[in-house]
């Protein structure tokens, strides 16, 4: 039986194709965009995007569950040890399709205690993707993307779900993050990376933005 290495397996060109580092790239450029002065980023990775936001004199705090990837904290993050309203931003990239879909809500709602205004999410978004880029000189360049989901039924792996596959719909998905008292500001596919969706999130409280 093949071992699986979840260190190694962060570390490589294999891993780290072109696709993930534009996501990378959207990571860091979303937290600039927003301004935070302090910065918990949840799944370590190979910690090329907390390193980043470091040189950029950012206050960055990170949390994994693995030990072995060298964390500040090793933890999960439906059991987080800092108090409520810690961080100006929570940075949560490709995690929480790792738990099972019952506990996305938790994680969601221990996302929002320890933020104290903003959570940058992305999760997988599966699907056969159509992309069309026009360039015409001194015109700005103009995308099309369109992505056709819900066709295929999910086999659990690493990932326990996925949004686009049958019985995850974004709209499903959608519904859970307001739920716990989210405003949507933004979500998106990257262009590069479809299948990377990235959402934007603003905590809010007695339905009011903080």
């Amino acid at each position: 039986m093949k071992t699986y290495d979840q260190k190694n397996s962060y570390f490589g060109i294999k891993y780290d194709d072109k696709a993930r580092w534009v996501s990378y790239w959207q990571q860091i450029n979303e937290v600039l965009r927003l301004k935070p002065q302090s910065v918990l980023e949840i799944g370590v990775g190979n910690g090329l995007v907390s390193w980043y936001l470091k040189f950029l004199n950012f206050q960055v705090t990170t949390l994994d569950i693995n030990e072995n990837l060298n964390p500040d904290f090793t933890g999960s993050v439906l059991d987080m040890p800092f108090p409520d309203d810690s961080f100006d931003l929570v940075l949560c990239a490709e995690v929480l399709e790792h738990l099972p879909f019952e506990q996305f809500s938790k994680a969601l709602s221990g996302l929002r205690r320890i933020s104290n205004n903003y959570i940058v999410l992305s999760l997988p978004h599966w699907g056969w993707t159509f992309r069309c880029l026009f360039k015409i000189p001194v015109f700005p360049a103009f995308q099309i993307l369109w992505k056709l989901s819900g066709v295929l039924g999910h086999k659990s792996g690493e990932h326990r779900w996925e949004i686009g596959k049958r019985g995850y719909s974004l709209r499903k998905i959608k519904k859970a993050i307001m739920a716990q008292n989210f405003k949507i500001l933004n979500h998106f596919i990257i262009f590069e990376n479809p299948y990377h969706h990235f959402f934007i999130l603003q905590k809010m409280k007695n339905n009011k933005l903080l």
